[in-house]
């Protein structure tokens, strides 16, 4: 879970990473829209120009990338392993689990 207001403002808080070469895009590539940021921020932002919908970083050039598991329909067997910028997160949300926190981020 990350928890800067960037990823907070795009509704992408939970987020998977999955490795590039086991990841297969199967259909609807066209709709995939790409956000690039402003300094200080490094990481390009995916969305659904069809319905909005966040999607992480799918199209990355890295050999792992986050997807914002929002935009699943299954459940994707993983569970929240870590929150990431817990000093970002806003007072009225409770960290509720027992993953592992960071003020920052975890690297």
């Amino acid at each position: 879970m990350c928890h800067c207001s960037r990823c907070r403002k795009v509704g992408a808080s939970a987020l998977a990473f999955v490795d590039k070469g086991s990841f297969n895009l199967l259909e609807g590539k066209e709709f995939i829209q790409r956000y690039e940021p402003e300094a200080p921020f490094k990481y390009a932002r995916t969305f659904c120009k069809n319905c909005g919908t966040s999607l992480g970083e799918i199209g990355s050039e890295s050999e792992s990338f986050p997807i914002s598991v929002n935009c699943l329909d299954d459940d994707p067997e993983v569970r929240t392993q870590f929150h990431v910028y817990v000093g970002s997160k806003p007072a009225w949300y409770e960290i509720c689990d027992s993953a592992k926190q960071f003020e920052e981020s975890a690297a």
